[in-house]
Parts: structure tokens; sequence; C-alpha cells
């Protein structure tokens, strides 16, 4: 299972999340998409909330080669560069979440995502999408991840989509 987080903040932010899923149908086969959450931004003051989703994909693609199609598809929606030191506001985010329960930690990829347990925006979309699937370090499913959380950010599930 390739799970997919995707996130944005500025501009319209359904059609950017929209025009991602488009996109990534290009590069693989979109099986379940989440609802979307609205959350405020996280290690980072901004006054633009965000919308995210999670989503598992079917690709032929390496766990490599979908981290440089998902960056792809970033700067084709408008991202101009991505954060490495501090996080700002941005168009469109992919995070590989997970690539079929494999470990990789290179300094281009690292799998599973490293702060994804820390992270609300990414656990409750993923627990919709996956409860049971595991985390292949921490042995917890999505939904005790979720229930764990130590994140006190607050997310809503977007109304009427």
């Amino acid at each position: 299972m390739i799970i997919l987080s995707i996130g944005t903040n500025i501009g319209d932010r359904q059609a950017n999340i929209a025009n991602a899923i488009t996109a990534l149908g290009q590069i693989g086969k979109v099986i379940t998409v989440s609802p979307i959450y609205t959350s405020e931004p996280w290690g980072f003051e901004s006054e633009n909330g965000f919308y995210n989703i999670a989503l598992i994909l079917e690709t032929s693609l390496s766990p490599l080669d979908l981290l440089y199609a998902t960056q792809q598809i970033e700067r084709d929606l408008g991202r101009t560069a991505k954060t490495t030191t501090s996080y700002t506001d941005r168009i469109i985010d992919i995070d590989i979440i997970d690539y079929n329960n494999q470990t990789i930690d290179t300094q281009t990829l690292t799998l599973p995502h490293k702060l994804m347990h820390k992270r609300n925006f990414v656990l409750y979309p993923l627990a919709d999408i996956a409860p049971n699937w595991q985390h292949p370090i921490l042995k917890l499913t999505a939904t005790e991840l979720k229930n764990a959380s130590a994140d006190t950010s607050v997310i809503h599930i977007l109304p009427q989509q």
C-alpha cells in the first residue's frame, strides 16, 4: 500500500487538492481518498489554514521515482521551492507517508515519513482510509497512532465537500 499526504494553504485549496489528485492519476491509480480536513499551520505561523487529505495510490514507480514524480507535480501546480529548514505557506505539498511498508533512510527519502506519527493532519485522514495500516517501525495501526497522538492541534472535516 502506498500512502500519500497532500496539503495546501494558499490559493484555491480545494482546486489545488483536486489538481494534485488528477496529476497523481497520471502516474498511477488513485484507490482511495480521505475527506478533506482543515487544520492550522504546523511548525510555523500563518493566517492561512490548511486543507489536508490522505490517499492510497497504486503505481509501478519505485519509491525514489515516485518522490521525483510528486516533486514534479508540485512544481507543475505552482510550488516554487521545497521546504528545507523552516515551514512556509505552500500551494501544494505531497508527502510519501508509506510505500508498501518499506523502511528507507537516505538523505533523499525517509520511509515511513519520519514525522507522520506526530501530525494530526496526517493521522486523521490516514485513519479514515487505512485504519488498520501498521507503521512498519512503531508497530501501531493508523487508528492507534491517531488515538495516541501528542499533537494538540485541532482539525475538522471540511463540511459539504
